[in-house]
């Protein structure tokens, strides 16, 4: 059995995966609010323990974390919680042998080939038939991008960084959105700050407070009392505030300015593909057109994009099945033993 976790600047999602037919097959998840924990040990003694038919350590023969910013060594700080992990730590507080840290971009790059047809949704369908290096996405509470290359058998997740690339304004709308966040930030604004879903309440303060689009008096009260986040994606979807629609389309907008940067970076013929949160719930708004303007006005290079694939991931899973999966290929690799090639046989 296989341990896999989705370590969030808010939520840790953990889960346990067999195998059938040299599939990965679910056998338990559940979500946790990261800041109720002193540490991610602590979370997953918890998961363990909560199973009705308790798991016996024993029975997980390995374990692999997505966390949020580079792993070194086995070691990570976190981006987003006050936690830094070591994985000699963790395999001697959870008694597992096996345990790895990797990138969560890298774990869904991982997850990718493991979801199902239906956990796709194909934005531009470019050139489906292509094959070569894929780049990936995801904007959620924060930004991550990992490049996919192919080596000609499998596409390899590479982690990186590029969220936090200087944010680069294209037009007299986001020039004033940059001048605003500099004087708000007091200095360097990432891409990260712009698309994410701090850049959404971001994009929100400033069409609000600059160019004073109107908040009613209920949309007001409904940002305090709700996640921001979900509000505007909410009435930024369906159309009741104004406030909202336009803050959703200028993030889209953005959102595609740098998923075609990242396209022309990696030389994406393979697709793009789009994970985190954000997406699947803004489905309408990326399909508005904003998005794909942005991600092809590129000048001479415009038709190279024109023929590459975007994707949405649906599947919320994809990192904990890409965790997963990592978790087993590298166990297999030092055991001898696939727990995935002996499930095809009987």
């Amino acid at each position: 059995m296989i341990l896999a976790g989705d370590v969030g600047g808010t939520k840790i999602h953990l889960a346990l995966y067999g195998f059938e037919a040299g599939r990965l097959k679910p056998v338990r998840d559940e979500l946790f609010h990261a800041h109720d924990f002193a540490s991610l040990d602590a979370a997953v003694k918890q998961f363990l323990a909560d199973e009705a038919d308790a798991v016996k350590v024993q029975e997980i023969t390995a374990a692999c974390f997505g966390c949020p910013g580079p792993v070194k060594d086995g070691r990570i700080k976190l981006t987003n919680l006050p936690w830094t992990l070591d994985h000699h730590e963790l395999r001697q507080a959870l008694g597992i042998q096996h345990i790895f840290l990797i990138n969560d971009l890298e774990a869904n790059g991982y997850g990718i080939p493991e979801l199902a047809p239906e956990s796709i949704l194909t934005l531009h369908e470019g050139d489906a038939a292509a094959v070569g290096n894929r780049g990936l996405i995801a904007a959620g509470t924060g930004l991550g991008e990992a490049l996919l290359i192919w080596d000609g058998r499998t596409h390899r997740p590479v982690a990186s960084e590029g969220g936090h690339c200087d944010f680069a304004a294209r037009n007299d709308r986001e020039i004033a959105l940059l001048n605003y966040l500099r004087a708000k930030l007091n200095g360097h604004v990432s891409w990260e700050r712009v698309v994410s879903g701090l850049g959404i309440q971001n994009i929100y303060a400033y069409l609000r407070d600059v160019e004073k689009l109107e908040e009613p008096e209920w949309l007001r009260e409904r940002m305090t009392k709700e996640d921001p986040d979900a509000v505007i994606g909410q009435c930024g979807e369906d159309g009741s505030s104004q406030l909202c629609v336009e803050t959703l389309t200028m993030f889209a907008s953005a959102y595609g300015a740098e998923t075609g940067n990242v396209a022309l970076k990696v030389l994406a013929v393979g697709g793009m593909y789009l994970g985190g949160g954000i997406a699947p719930k803004a489905k309408k708004t990326l399909a508005a057109g904003g998005f794909m303007q942005a991600f092809l006005d590129k000048g001479r290079l415009s038709p190279v994009l024109e023929a590459m694939p975007v994707r949405i991931i649906l599947d919320d899973t994809c990192a904990l099945q890409g965790a997963a999966a990592y978790a087993e290929a590298q166990a297999a690799e030092v055991t001898g033993r696939s727990e995935r090639a002996a499930s095809t046989h009987g």
